[in-house]
């Protein structure tokens, strides 16, 4: 008898006994392969990457010297279990000014999380039976869908289509479905599409989460990162929104502050509670130090204000050069992400069949690297959250890639 044991322990939500003797190349590290083949072969070029989606620039000076401060300090030191209430105020406040959202009790209503990835895992616990059902849009960042699996429930995915501007057709599903389902996940502004959500489209999901009681689950990662004249817009602002669910708010997005881990949940007092109960039993809060200087960036609103300039900036310059280069892109209104379709074929050269493909082609011909999206439809998105100190250095990055991709006839 063999006594490798542990490989016939593994649970079925990984994979069971087979987990590790099959592994599937996932995209991502697809990318990072095809990135490290292409810098072998072409030392002389440096590769621009457009598929990293976290910011390229340090938190604000002042907010760095806060965590400072506030690190050196012994009462800082202890388990911070459920939060802070001067980082659940901040947060309260900041709804109010940014989204004018000012009906949330910082108590009851807020809660702090290490990181919105960590709070879109525990969610599903307090909810997700076998059987349940999660309604997704696709694509969409996987993190609930994942965990509803994991407990024994569905994913049924809703399409996101440029037709319908990103955003997903509720209308569309199955009375079959629907008794089934209890989460519905959405993420305006949007990754990858950096699509917004519209007051009208919102009030509508309302309508629909009580007409068959469902509960709402607004990822708004890159809810204040908006441009073009938009305003940032909260779920949690459109009348009856906190009856039917919550809001998840990063810093990391919004505030460079990626590596800190830090955010909150904002909304229905019950699913907060029962969202608190799993976290209970899963962490011991975040480091009171960050919380307090997370504190700080969140009464500092401009931080962010100034950081989607930059972003606005660097989009309109890729924009008009993939537009130059035959593409079809348009200005995304949030997020830093430009979401585009790929072309069929390269003149007298490959056809691509999918994303994945084209997306491969790019970082070994042209050390340009994007990730590719085959969810609905066949796109890739770059982002603007490529390395460039300053404006004019941001120019010549965005002439470098009209330059490589012009050396490519695209056919679309």
């Amino acid at each position: 008898m063999s006594t490798d044991y542990v490989q016939r322990l593994f649970a079925d939500r990984i994979g069971g006994p087979q987990f590790g003797l099959k592994e599937e190349t996932y995209k991502f590290e697809k990318i990072r392969r095809a990135k490290k083949e292409a810098l072998q072969a072409n030392p002389h070029m440096k590769l621009i990457d457009l598929g990293v989606g976290e910011p390229d620039a340090m938190a604000n000076e002042a907010v760095v010297k806060t965590l400072a401060e506030e690190a050196m300090k012994p009462e800082n030191r202890m388990y911070a279990d459920n939060g802070i209430i001067e980082f659940k105020q901040a947060a309260a406040n900041y709804m109010k000014h940014v989204f004018g959202v000012d009906d949330l009790n910082p108590d009851t209503e807020i809660t702090h999380t290490i990181g919105v990835k960590t709070a879109l895992a525990l969610f599903p616990a307090a909810f997700i039976n076998p059987g349940d059902i999660t309604l997704m849009p696709s694509p969409s960042y996987p993190i609930l869908g994942t965990h509803t699996e994991y407990y024994g429930g569905e994913v049924v995915h809703l399409p996101l289509l440029e037709e319908n501007s990103f955003l997903p057709k509720l209308d569309s599903l199955d009375e079959s479905i629907l008794k089934k389902a209890k989460l519905l996940y959405l993420n305006y502004p949007n990754n990858p599409t950096g699509a917004i959500a519209t007051e009208e489209f919102f009030k509508e999901v309302v309508q629909f989460a009580k007409k068959n009681q469902l509960i709402v689950v607004h990822d708004a990662a890159y809810a204040a990162l908006v441009f073009y004249d938009e305003k940032p817009l909260s779920f949690l602002s459109v009348p009856g929104a906190k009856d039917v669910g919550i809001e998840l708010h990063s810093l990391s997005k919004s505030f460079n502050m990626t590596g800190w881990r830090i955010g909150f949940l904002a909304g229905n007092w019950k699913l907060i509670k029962a969202f608190m109960n799993v976290k209970d039993n899963s962490d011991s809060g975040q480091f009171i130090a960050i919380q307090k200087a997370a504190a700080y960036a969140l009464a500092h609103p401009e931080i962010t204000e100034q950081i989607a300039v930059k972003y606005s900036r660097r989009l309109d310059l890729l924009v008009k050069a993939l537009q130059e280069c035959g593409f079809k892109a348009e200005r995304p209104k949030g997020s830093f992400f430009l979401y585009t379709k790929i072309p069929k074929a390269i003149a007298n050269g490959p056809q691509f069949q999918s994303a994945e493909e084209f997306s491969q082609y790019l970082i070994r011909e042209h050390l340009i690297s994007s990730v590719p999206w085959d969810d609905a439809g066949h796109y890739v998105r770059f982002s603007v959250t490529f390395q460039a100190e300053g404006v004019e250095e941001e120019a010549r990055v965005i002439d470098e890639i009209k330059v490589r991709l012009n050396s490519s006839k695209f056919i679309f």
